[in-house]
């Protein structure tokens, strides 16, 4: 789990900063007046050289810090940053209007003075001959876009059409909008202006497409970790097994403790062992049911068949008694009673 934090964590660093590059070329040169006669007035009701910027993406994005410039010496590689923001205007902090939403324009006035207000920049800008014009990233090295306006006549504007430019008359001019717009237009019949060939169309509904198709791939994989994981947990021993366990091996230890406490002294056999010896010897001998007795024996007589064989023997064990004249004698055989 940690390697897939790991690699989500990093994916989302690259995204991020591919965003926050990409958000800033997402703002480009849209269109310029340098001679302006009629056309819009600043809050103190003067008309000036304007510069309008787009946002070309569907996200917000702040160009404060950015930098506008006419000189083309900042284009040399080996001028020193310093040197190079000396011949820049810098796009102020404190404006909310420098906060760029999505397809929104913001215009700003050259040749005035930036104390005037926070849209007002000192870049010079001459009304009636060529002038480049370029617009630099916060770090004052990276070239976002630039643009070679040609000498305009009094309120015509220079303006960019895709990825072309075109002089637009006084009355086409359109600071602060999206510029060649008609009002008659359909959707379809602008679609069609803006993408002849189909392509902007098919490539976003592939685009679509392969978006959903990496979202499905990024659920079911993440899924199927979660579900491993799962898998993995429910082998593991439950908590009461692991619980059981601690019990024995701390009763293990106790016992293992007193027998190196006690030593020779208890023979290496714990106390407890003693005590619950003698308590089942005690509570085996008030268990135990004995006959009581008197201690005085007695024996009691009892008639067997031995008592007639031992009169037999006794009477043929008898000796014969012979007569004073040696006659012999013969025995009679007594009687039994």
């Amino acid at each position: 789990m940690n390697k897939v934090k790991i690699l989500l964590s990093g994916l989302l660093l690259l995204s991020a900063s591919g965003v926050m590059a990409q958000g800033a070329k997402n703002i480009r040169l849209n269109e310029v007046l340098t001679n302006n006669t009629t056309s819009i007035v600043d809050e103190f009701g003067q008309r000036e050289a304007w510069i309008e910027l787009e946002n070309v993406s569907f996200t917000t994005y702040n160009i404060r810090g950015m930098y506008l410039t006419t000189d083309r010496s900042v284009l040399d590689p080996k001028m020193s940053v310093p040197e190079r923001i000396k011949r820049m205007s810098v796009i102020p902090n404190g404006e909310t209007r420098t906060q760029i939403g999505g397809r929104q324009h913001i215009t700003f006035f050259c040749n005035s003075n930036p104390a005037q207000g926070k849209l007002h920049l000192s870049l010079s800008v001459p009304m009636s001959e060529p002038v480049w014009i370029g617009f630099y990233n916060g770090n004052a090295v990276e070239l976002i876009d630039s643009v070679t306006v040609p000498a305009l006549a009094a309120d015509q504007s220079y303006a960019r059409h895709g990825n072309s430019w075109s002089v637009k008359s006084a009355e086409n001019v359109t600071p602060g909008i999206e510029n060649f717009i008609m009002t008659d237009e359909t959707k379809d019949a602008k679609l069609k202006r803006d993408d002849p060939h189909g392509f902007g169309i098919t490539l976003l509904a592939m685009g679509i497409v392969f978006f959903c198709l990496a979202v499905l791939f990024l659920f079911f994989w993440l899924f199927g970790l979660i579900m491993r994981h799962f898998d993995e947990a429910k082998n593991v021993q439950p908590i009461k097994a692991v619980t059981k366990t601690v019990e024995v091996t701390h009763d293990i230890a106790h016992a293992t403790g007193n027998i190196l406490q006690d030593g020779l002294k208890t023979k290496g056999i714990d106390k407890e062992v003693y005590i619950a010896v003698i308590s089942m010897a005690l509570k085996q001998y008030q268990d135990d049911v004995h006959d009581i007795e008197s201690g005085i024996i007695t024996i009691k007589s009892r008639q067997t068949g031995w008592t007639d064989e031992g009169n037999q023997m006794t009477h043929f064990s008898k000796p014969v008694i012979p007569s004073s004249h040696n006659a012999p004698q013969i025995p009679t055989t007594p009687e039994i009673h």
